[in-house]
């Protein structure tokens, strides 16, 4: 039986891991990627030595007890690069010296609590118990596991139902203590409007050793699995940009690039960004109601979409990995005004910078229109970028004396960079679905496009969902999907097996 052939745009994750198993279930594939490395967004750059990480936070499945392991196993990562786990998640500091570390053991996080707020032991204890009940709940298990798998999560059921719909800044209202109620919405990821629910999640996770930091970050990462594809044989065409899918009797026949090659197959994958994809590649003819309503709704402003580097000559081994201060005086930042600083030092991986200095990095969210607005008056960006790297630093400065006169290399990405160099629409990552979130989370929101056949999507895009782990998954099950309209097994290997 002649193989069938497989083109996939774009070598991020989703797509690394859709050529992966496709090449182990007998596919012949090809990947074609705009840019000259892997990853996609997962990725990383290097200057004057120092790397700067745009990606990775907290990898799902980083430890065995997750059954997600199994898939980093099949795909690279878990054999080649050694994971690493934090003691904090976070510490949340005041000017005045008072400071919430978020331990990720759950016993030593209840006592710090309770060492800051006597008076609160009774909320604490809620918090911490349901922290305590997460460490029982694998969702991938959840999600791969099938109807046994469901029927062990029901004890769950409960919880979910009891914590729906809370917020970290709702939670923080319960307590008394005037601190911690100041603090505990920033615990995680800086972002107060996360549910409490995705916070006990994490925290399980971070206990058990299931969300942690793959050695050499983001770029290493995606090379792992690079390797791992080309080790079982799939083709990967760098600096290829495809500016159209080829359409015959509505049913995609392949590809054409920027510089006007055509290539063929049988079918085609695109876990490139999914508004390009749609609306470029596709010329937006095969949609219905749904897509068109999520990317009209599309939001102004996104966290993570702006980030300060700094490549510092200073040794910050001794500080926990993320901070968040609280200032006392706000500042504009970017047109907006800022009353914290979400701070990421990357001192925990010896890999990112030379001997004796560190990486910090600095997240904001930002609006794409603000910066797209300041490019077209290429001075004017320059200048407010000079700007949000110097507010950054002078309140550094105040945290770290001296860090002025240590810092060697300053770097900022704006959502207008992200666009350029990553692809993807706005410089936007995907977005929870205002409308019929339930039926998204289902069946994904454009897995397939109506009216077009032999055309599948991978990765986030696909699914509307963000991360890793679940643009790793989403192009497994479109290989298992594959396999089972083929009429045979899908299989999976790890290497050395």
């Amino acid at each position: 039986m002649e193989q069938k052939s497989i083109i996939i745009i774009g070598a991020g994750i989703a797509g690394l891991s859709s050529g992966c198993y496709g090449e182990m279930n007998g596919y012949r594939t090809k990947i074609f990627e705009l840019h000259n490395k892997p990853g996609g967004v997962c990725t990383a750059w290097k200057r004057k030595g120092y790397i700067f990480d745009f990606c990775i936070h907290n990898l799902g499945g980083s430890g065995k007890s997750s059954r997600f392991h199994r898939i980093w196993e099949e795909l690279g990562p878990a054999h080649d690069l050694p994971m690493m786990h934090y003691e904090e998640f976070v510490r949340i500091e005041r000017s005045d010296g008072r400071a919430f570390n978020v331990f990720t053991d759950i016993d030593r996080l209840e006592q710090h609590m309770k060492e800051l707020a006597p008076g609160d032991a009774s909320v604490i204890n809620k918090f911490t118990r349901a922290v305590r009940l997460f460490t029982h709940f694998d969702m991938w298990e959840l999600q791969m596991g099938g109807i046994r798998a469901a029927i062990r999560m029901l004890p769950m059921v409960w919880a979910l139902f009891r914590w729906r719909g809370i917020t970290l800044q709702d939670f923080a209202a319960r307590f008394s203590d005037p601190f911690l109620r100041q603090a505990f919405p920033f615990i995680h990821y800086d972002s107060p409007e996360i549910p409490v629910i995705l916070t006990f999640y994490f925290l399980a996770g971070m206990h058990k050793h299931d969300l942690g930091w793959p050695r050499g970050g983001s770029l290493a990462f995606s090379r792992a699995i690079e390797k791992r594809y080309l080790d079982l044989g799939g083709e990967i065409y760098y600096k290829s940009r495809v500016e159209k899918i080829l359409v015959e009797n509505n049913r995609a026949v392949g590809i054409r690039l920027a510089d006007g090659t055509e290539h063929r197959a049988d079918i085609v994958v695109s876990s490139a960004d999914g508004h390009t994809t749609i609306f470029d590649m596709l010329e937006g003819k095969y949609v219905n109601d749904q897509i068109l309503s999520y990317y009209s709704a599309a939001p102004a402003s996104q966290p993570f979409a702006l980030h300060v580097f700094l490549g510092v000559a200073r040794d910050f081994s001794r500080e926990p990995h993320a901070i968040v201060l609280l200032l006392d005086q706000s500042v504009t930042i970017a047109g907006k005004v800022r009353e914290r600083l979400d701070v990421e030092l990357f001192n925990f991986d010896p890999s990112m910078a030379p001997d004796g200095k560190s990486v910090i990095k600095v997240p904001f969210d930002s609006s794409y229109a603000f910066w797209k607005g300041l490019y077209d008056r290429y001075e004017d960006y320059q200048a407010e970028k000079d700007r949000v790297a110097s507010a950054v630093i002078n309140l550094l400065e105040k945290r770290f004396p001296g860090i002025k006169e240590q810092i060697e290399v300053v770097d900022v990405a704006t959502p207008v960079t992200i666009e350029r160099y990553m692809g993807t629409w706005q410089g936007l990552q995907v977005w929870w679905p205002t409308e019929k979130a339930g039926a998204v989370m289902r069946k994904g929101l454009s897995r397939t496009l109506p009216g077009l056949g032999n055309f599948y999507m991978a990765g986030q895009w696909a699914e509307a969902m963000v991360g890793l782990s679940s643009a790793a998954e989403s192009g497994r099950n479109l290989i298992k999907t594959l396999c089972k309209r083929d009429k045979k097994p899908f299989l999976t290997k790890i290497p050395g097996t």
